[in-house]
């Protein structure tokens, strides 16, 4: 799912981005990462993932509550380093 939300080119355009974005402006202004913030993304990557590739009826029937935490983890992650190096 990360690597669908990172390569499509309108999710990124649209949602990843401009989130990951606001959490780098957060980060500059002291302010702790909004995972709730980065929990809607993942939801909405979930949901764009499973319609375009018409898989299940939905992300509940793919993605465990588990599998929601551990990519809301590795984006925070790997993002925050990003960010400390400059990135967007």
């Amino acid at each position: 799912a990360v690597v669908f939300m990172r390569n499509d080119p309108v999710f990124y355009r649209k949602k990843y981005f401009p989130a990951m974005a606001s959490m780098a402006d957060r980060v500059r202004n002291g302010k702790d990462i909004d995972r709730d913030a980065i929990g809607s993304v993942v939801d909405s990557g979930m949901n764009t993932y499973c319609k375009k590739f018409k898989l299940a009826k939905g992300p509940s029937d793919i993605f465990t509550a588990e599998d929601r935490a551990a990519i809301i983890e590795k984006i925070c992650s790997e993002e925050m380093m990003q960010i400390e190096c400059g990135g967007y």
